[in-house]
């Protein structure tokens, strides 16, 4: 007699509504689930706050010497409106940088007007170690800049496509240029936005441009272009990442451990960087001590606190993108003593599930699954979609915004805490949408995470790392 096979059965899956966010109405009604209509229906969340953004914007600028009048003629585009070319479907017209913002933008002292050598080109290409070359001379520009610091707000640094081959190191050499100089920027205190001339200048759309460089330079000066609108107040959200460098010994390794702190309503507040010693391994992973966890996790409570006047969060919530191991659960519950709910969630980006939207018998959907789909695998595990149909920022029509493909879930793992999961995967789509240097609806992976990894990457190449925080713009 044959066993009867019983199929893997699965909980009903739900798709959780598109998060809201908030700009700059004092109107608790006036939210919007898409960042650019929001921002030009009620203007950016820090318009009229207490720390307001200069206005105008001082725009200091490093360019080669041929494409000085191209630059210009980039930042004037700001001041004007723009029709969209492509993504018609979700990208709204540009109607002008101050219409958006509130503020203008204008070209910061003759101090702040870098023009690189003519012979720069010759340089690049004759060179054995191109990327040395560029490297210098745009760190030696940067460093003309510190004595003119009053007379500018961001710098823009003009990449000609010429120079691609020194953008990267040699194959088996650790070099980036945008992270080098954003590292070296960072020191500095001086916030950078690196142009192309390929994907800036000569890009097709330049609504496109428009919208991308308008809420960069703005967040890059000190704004704040949206915030979430349905939070609980008193959560913490911190996101904690890892870079490795060797030292002098090259046997010796030490872990760039960099911590962000968000406040409830996802807003970047600033972050701290570790630099541990005698880190353990585990596989290429690397993993905190006790005691070093209590340091990063103390410091990144010491931001919040001096945010919020002193008070501590009442629930925090970090995100990892490796699993939270014992000495580094335990450090994080030294370093919170007083919290009410602790959550650490890891943040699994590769899991192996896909999933496919059926609209009937032998029916399959022209679209991939609806973003903010998830599945509860367990007490303490779900599958999340991130990435998805969105007709919600479309008018109501099928919208993907990578375009192709079959998206992947991310897996979320909670080591400890014992709240909702689905109130963990609210948040954790909610935070998606937090990521100001682009124009998308959202992206793959929460904030907590995305910049995390990017300032590890940032950090480890800085010279002397010190125990402070740091503004994330100065890294973005």
């Amino acid at each position: 007699m044959n066993a009867v096979v019983q199929p893997f059965r699965l909980p009903g899956h739900i798709v959780l509504p598109e998060p809201q966010l908030r700009f700059g109405s004092d109107n608790a009604h006036d939210v919007d689930i898409h960042p650019m209509q929001g921002l030009i229906r009620f203007g950016p969340y820090s318009q009229g706050k207490l720390s307001p953004v200069a206005n105008p914007i001082r725009i200091g600028i490093i360019v080669p010497a041929d494409l000085e009048d191209a630059l210009v003629r980039q930042m004037r585009e700001l001041d004007q409106s723009h029709e969209p070319r492509e993504r018609k479907q979700y990208l709204p017209p540009f109607p002008g940088f101050e219409k958006v913002f509130g503020v203008r933008l204008s070209r910061g002292g003759s101090a702040s007007r870098i023009v690189l050598s003519q012979d720069l080109d010759r340089q690049i290409e004759t060179a054995a170690a191109p990327h040395v070359v560029l490297a210098d001379a745009l760190t030696r520009a940067l460093f003309a800049l510190r004595n003119a610091r009053d007379s500018f707000d961001v710098v823009v640094i003009l990449l000609k496509e010429s120079w691609s081959p020194a953008f990267r190191g040699p194959t088996g050499e650790d070099f980036d240029l945008h992270d080098y100089v954003k590292a070296y920027a960072a020191s500095e205190g001086i916030c950078v936005q690196f142009l192309r001339e390929d994907s800036a200048l000569n890009y097709r759309c330049r609504c496109s441009v428009a919208w991308r460089l308008g809420i960069a330079l703005y967040t890059k000066a000190g704004g704040t272009p949206w915030v979430l609108a349905n939070v609980e107040p008193g959560t913490a959200f911190i996101g904690i990442d890892y870079a490795l460098r060797t030292g002098d010994d090259t046997a010796q390794r030490f872990a760039i451990c960099c911590s962000q702190v968000f406040d409830a309503e996802g807003s970047g507040l600033e972050f701290v960087a570790y630099e541990a010693d005698g880190v353990q391994m585990f596989g290429k992973n690397p993993y905190l001590r006790r005691d070093q966890m209590l340091k990063v996790m103390a410091r990144s409570l010491a931001i919040y606190q001096r945010k919020h006047s002193g008070d501590p969060p009442r629930r925090v919530v970090v995100h990892k993108n490796t699993e939270f191991r014992a000495d580094e659960i335990e450090g994080v519950f030294d370093a919170l003593p007083n919290a009410n709910s602790i959550e650490l969630v890891h943040v699994q980006q590769s899991c192996g599930w896909r999933g496919v939207l059926i609209a009937g018998p032998q029916q399959p959907h022209g679209y991939p699954c609806r973003r903010g789909s998830t599945f509860q695998l367990g007490a303490n595990e779900a599958l999340l979609w991130t990435q998805g149909n969105l007709p919600a920022v479309a008018s109501g029509k099928d919208y993907f915004k990578e375009g192709k493909g079959t998206p992947e879930p991310l897996l979320l793992v909670r080591h400890a805490g014992l709240g909702s999961i689905d109130d963990l995967c609210r948040e954790t789509l909610a935070l998606t949408k937090m990521d100001w240097n682009n124009d998308g609806p959202y992206d793959r992976l929460p904030v907590t995470l995305n910049f995390a990894g990017t300032l590890a990457t940032i950090v480890k190449r800085m010279p002397k790392l010190h125990p402070q925080s740091y503004p994330v713009r100065l890294f973005m």
